[in-house]
């Protein structure tokens, strides 16, 4: 495909190709999204669908990779809902930083495929500007049992951050 008739997030989300859930609501006392110069730290994300965490359990024990990486992509559409209710829009973004943390097992040593699912779903979503450094990480717990929490940190061109600026 030529790169310059590649459809944009926000065409993505106009035509039905990308469906982003509400931006959900923090849990505890924190803030969705942070915005420093032109970055936009984005908080953990959860697999919730409609204010509710669709699984808990540890990978490797009660769920499986697949699974997981669906779970990892859930995170990651949250994720996207709260920068674009952040910065007002998608377009003009370039994906900076993606940690997932993963809930699991002590012998459990995927977490480089779930973290996958994420990097996929951002690559489907920005084509290049999704390319992005990442951590995969395996913890014993995350908050309320989820099995995957991912955070990005997102880079905003010029126009995006003035726009999101103005927005603010």
């Amino acid at each position: 495909m030529n790169p310059a008739a590649r459809l944009t997030p926000e065409r993505l989300l106009a035509e039905g190709e990308l469906i982003l859930p509400a931006a959900p609501a923090p849990s505890g006392r924190y803030r969705p999204a942070r915005r420093t110069g032109a970055f936009l730290d984005i908080s953990g994300q959860v697999p919730h669908r409609d204010g509710v965490l669709t699984r808990t359990g540890r990978v490797g024990e009660d769920i499986h990779t697949d699974e997981a990486i669906a779970l990892a992509q859930l995170s990651c559409l949250n994720a996207l809902a709260v920068a674009r209710a952040e910065n007002g829009t998608l377009d003009g973004v370039f994906v900076h930083r993606v940690r997932v943390f993963v809930a699991c097992t002590p012998d459990y040593d995927e977490q480089h495929l779930v973290a996958n699912g994420a990097s996929e779903l951002l690559l489907a979503v920005f084509g290049d500007a999704g390319e992005h450094a990442r951590t995969a990480i395996g913890v014993c717990a995350l908050p309320l049992g989820a099995p995957v929490e991912v955070e990005i940190t997102l880079a905003l061109d010029e126009v995006s951050a003035a726009e999101g600026a103005a927005a603010l």
